[in-house]
């Protein structure tokens, strides 16, 4: 089987969306433009897939307070330096620091103008 997208709850998916797509380079591949809201953007592979929506009768999920550790949206870099300041400019959080992993690879979490958790990660060896 194929992984088609990964739905996320999120408080305000019309802006969210828009900041996605302006900010780290997803296009819209299908929208709804009343409630819930829903965007399905895909990256620029055109096989990776996110549906962002804001459904008001479930809990929204506490993404200021969820660890990166247990819930993060990965994205690559090719520089990491670079990309972490353009989107700190335009609302994301700044990490303490970057990591390099023992094999090499260089990772960052922060978090988008919504606290979502995000890392950049520049491998060594592209993983896709």
């Amino acid at each position: 089987m194929k992984i088609e997208h990964l739905a996320i709850n999120v408080p305000d998916a019309l802006s969210l969306a828009r900041w996605y797509v302006e900010h780290l380079g997803l296009t819209v591949k299908r929208r709804m433009m009343e409630e819930p809201w829903a965007h399905f953007l895909a990256d620029d592979s055109g096989t990776v897939m996110l549906e962002l929506y804001t459904n008001k009768a479930v809990a929204m999920p506490d993404y200021e307070h969820m660890e990166a550790a247990n819930l993060h949206l990965a994205f690559v870099s090719t520089d990491l330096q670079a990309d972490l300041l353009r989107l700190s400019r335009v609302g994301a959080t700044t990490p303490d620091q970057t990591e390099f992993m023992p094999n090499g690879d260089e990772v960052a979490m922060f978090r988008d103008p919504w606290n979502i958790p995000l890392q950049l990660v520049k491998r060594v060896q592209p993983m896709i």
